[in-house]
């Protein structure tokens, strides 16, 4: 499934890519729930609506992809590389000009749409991804990989069976009971009855295989050729930063990056630049304070760009962090289905993680008007879980995210986050010393 193909194989593998869905006549005909498998081999369940939506994407799908080829026609082969517009005054005014068309070009068609079988090259080359392989020896995830295998570290230890909480947990707590005991020990401390952690962090006292829970039941991923595979790149990434080491939420994206990638140093890559030069500092690593400070700057950011919905959450003591950690540290991989998540992250991997936030914020404005009539925090919850998981096409929620949520930019983004880190950083060394009082009078 991850090897080298030739062009034949990819003219065959894109149009498989594209190709109608067609539910049976009995399904067409009673409305009933539909289940399918969707580009990248994952089941989708929906009504026959959902399935006319998915092939109006495909259609899209197809008229980008002639778009595609017809500017690699044209320019050339790799003319998205020659956006940059340099400084040096030897540069042309010609040159110039056509680096800034091919700029403005290629930020309109990546919020458009990658074609598949176009995406992990053309990812790989704007990340950045493929400038910091280049600076290491060409044997470098080799290498990782058989020096860290068969070692035993705590991140080895979390990723091949999540660590036992030492807090009481109850097997009849619903999803939502964990999410508010997991948001209460973010902001509370270690207090609280509960697993201990952010959601996309739970930790349980059953000791489960974690590598089994990732997308359970997809073809690859849920096999153990695809465990195996998804187990090198966690290791091997978190051998090269130990500071973010492993945490839930990573081995989603990494997942869906070896979908995408096909191979795993490609996808290895792609984590590596994802966490080291695409998002905040600090999502990851064992205080997540980057991932709290994230948080903190979407709700004032709700705040700003739909204060309605903003006001009425707030009158329901709602924190948006219930909802918005999980689609932070997965990257919407959870919650979206894998298309329109990827459509997402093609833009991501061009403009940067201020994305998240446009994203984010759509999924809320687009169903304020259900939003500011909810009676309690259930309702809200199940509004967003319902309407992340029937996004099916990428264009009704980029559209939103782009043309009604507004410009913002990384350096609007970014003084947001000087602002609120000093107070992060200041309660959670509060709830340090509340936990290490805590231990203390435990002894």
């Amino acid at each position: 499934m991850y090897g080298t193909k030739s062009k034949i194989d990819l003219a065959f593998e894109y149009q498989s890519q594209v190709a109608v869905l067609r539910p049976s006549i009995h399904s067409r005909r009673a409305n009933l729930t539909v289940k399918f498998q969707d580009l990248y081999g994952f089941t989708v369940e929906g009504n026959v609506d959902d399935v006319n939506v998915l092939n109006e994407v495909r259609e899209k799908v197809r008229q980008q992809g002639r778009v595609w080829w017809a500017l690699e026609a044209s320019k050339g082969a790799n003319w998205y590389l020659h956006t940059t517009i340099g400084q040096s005054s030897a540069l042309t005014s010609s040159l110039k000009f056509s680096a800034l068309t091919n700029a403005i070009t290629l930020k309109k068609l990546i919020r458009k749409g990658i074609p598949p079988v176009l995406r992990p090259k053309i990812w790989f080359s704007l990340s950045g991804a493929a400038k910091k392989k280049s600076t290491v020896p060409d044997s470098y995830y080799d290498d990782l990989t058989k020096a860290v295998d068969g070692k035993v570290t705590p991140a080895t230890r979390q990723i091949d069976h999540v660590r036992s909480s030492p807090f009481s947990f109850h097997d009849h707590r619903t999803q939502l009971g964990l999410v508010l005991n997991s948001i209460k020990f973010l902001y509370y401390g270690s207090g609280h009855q509960g697993p201990s952690g952010l959601f996309g962090c739970l930790l349980f006292n059953k000791c489960l295989q974690d590598l089994p829970r990732t997308f359970p039941g997809h073809p690859w991923l849920d096999t153990p050729e695809g465990h195996a595979a998804l187990r090198r790149v966690l290791v091997a990434y978190s051998f090269r930063d130990s500071d973010v080491g492993y945490c839930q939420g990573l081995n989603y994206v990494a997942a869906l990056l070896l979908l995408v990638m096909k191979t795993e140093e490609d996808a290895f890559w792609m984590l590596a630049v994802l966490l080291e030069n695409v998002l905040v500092n600090d999502c990851y690593t064992n205080n997540l304070s980057g991932c709290h400070v994230e948080q903190r700057v979407f709700k004032d950011l709700l705040a700003k760009k739909c204060p309605r919905i903003a006001s009425h959450l707030e009158s329901l003591e709602f924190d948006v962090s219930l909802v918005a950690t999980e689609w932070f540290l997965c990257l919407f991989s959870k919650s979206l289905p894998s298309e329109t998540t990827l459509r997402v992250w093609d833009v991501i991997f061009n403009e940067g993680a201020k994305v998240i936030f446009n994203v984010a914020l759509a999924i809320f404005k687009m169903k304020e008007d259900e939003l500011i009539l909810t009676h309690h925090v259930g309702e809200v919850i199940n509004i967003l879980q319902t309407t992340t998981h029937h996004l099916f096409d990428p264009d009704d929620l980029l559209t939103v995210a782009f043309d009604k949520i507004g410009s913002m930019t990384t350096n609007t983004i970014s003084k947001q986050r000087k602002k609120q880190e000093p107070e992060v950083m200041k309660e959670l060394d509060q709830r340090i010393r509340r936990l290490n009082s805590l231990r203390t009078d435990d002894k």
